[in-house]
């Protein structure tokens, strides 16, 4: 059943499922898409045969709506995430779901729920996730014939544990994915080999572990299902670049404001485990995390602190207040990165 919005503390939500009254679906079948729309059933029906159990052939995404101060609902750059997932969709032989009603179904989800897109002021958000599934009476290694496409979404408050608080990582020894693997795409099976190495993070009290590159285990990839960016000396934004790395649209969006609204200098490039000491600050970044400031990151039997075990670093802050100010509405967007619900 249903979850009713009046049952809900917006002002102290975690990261956690829950069932809105509404979400949005497709199915392709007979090699074309066609949408069923808006449904109040949380239950996709499908064979056990389904690629998606046995193969792993689906993708997903995350995009967030926030309410602005007058009321109004901002989706900040849903394209980008609808592009992404055809990207992801082509790695896995999928049929894409186009951009323009990608977006526009997102639209759908949001205003059938708009009584779950959290106040304004709350800090909180509605969390969207997309997905796309190979389903149908299937038993070989290839390719479904039939997919379906859904949206559901969940308020949701941070997702580390404090906030813009810095906090503890720790390096894996396991890899996430693999170079020409599907590290770059969304998909299911690089989340599934974080588990392990995540939990084992997590069980010695740190907030996630640190992915080295998969081939020489000396350069940074990601933080967790984050993207990982620190703050040089000499003011550059530097971030990792990898064949590996999923391509974050918070991290693209922070390139840009770092060189055009902070006027820092900006890098994807290496990022070396043992040249920490050339930062001045770090942190994760994505959809989910927003901006999660790194206080310290564990390498064996080296500790290396960044900025602050307890304080955000200026330029994190400043980061983080100019993404969010974006987009709550509080500071005027770059052109196309905000799209209005009409609710």
């Amino acid at each position: 059943m249903s979850i009713n919005a009046k049952d809900i503390d917006f002002n102290n939500l975690g990261f956690n499922y829950m069932d809105l009254p509404y979400r949005f679906r497709a199915y392709y079948r007979d090699g074309q898409w066609q949408d069923e729309g808006l449904t109040d059933d949380p239950n996709i029906h499908i064979s056990e045969g389904s690629t998606i159990l046995h193969y792993g052939q689906g993708a997903f995404e995350g995009l967030k709506a926030y309410r602005t101060q007058s009321g109004e609902i901002n989706l900040f750059r849903p394209d980008q995430n609808a592009i992404r997932m055809t990207h992801s969709c082509d790695r896995l032989l999928m049929p894409e779901y186009p951009v323009d009603k990608f977006v526009d179904a997102v639209k759908q989800t949001v205003a059938a729920n708009k009584d779950f897109v959290p106040p304004y002021g709350t800090g909180a958000t509605l969390y969207l996730r997309p997905y796309i599934v190979g389903v149908g009476g299937n038993i070989g290694v290839h390719p479904a014939q039939e997919y379906i496409f859904s949206i559901f979404a969940m308020p949701v408050g941070n997702y580390f544990k404090g906030g813009l608080t810095p906090t503890a990582f720790i390096t894996s020894e396991y890899d996430r994915a693999a170079h020409k693997g599907t590290g770059a795409n969304k998909v299911g099976g690089n989340y599934a080999a974080s588990l392990f190495p995540g939990d084992y993070a997590h069980q010695n009290g740190y907030s996630d572990c640190i992915y080295l590159d998969p081939i020489s285990h000396r350069k940074v990839e990601e933080v967790g299902s984050a993207n990982f960016f620190g703050i040089t000396k000499d003011n550059v934004f530097l971030t990792p670049k990898s064949p590996s790395i999923l391509p974050s649209v918070t991290k693209y969006s922070l390139l840009y404001l770092a060189k055009e609204k902070l006027g820092l200098g900006t890098k994807e490039g290496d990022v070396f485990i043992d040249q920490f000491d050339e930062f001045t600050e770090a942190g994760a970044c994505g959809t989910a995390a927003v901006i999660s400031p790194i206080g310290s990151i564990t390498h064996g039997d080296d500790k290396h602190v960044f900025y602050s075990e307890t304080e955000v670093g200026p330029v994190t802050r400043k980061l983080y207040d100019t993404l969010t100010g974006i987009q709550f509405g509080e500071l005027d967007a770059p052109e196309g990165w905000i799209q209005k619900v009409e609710a």
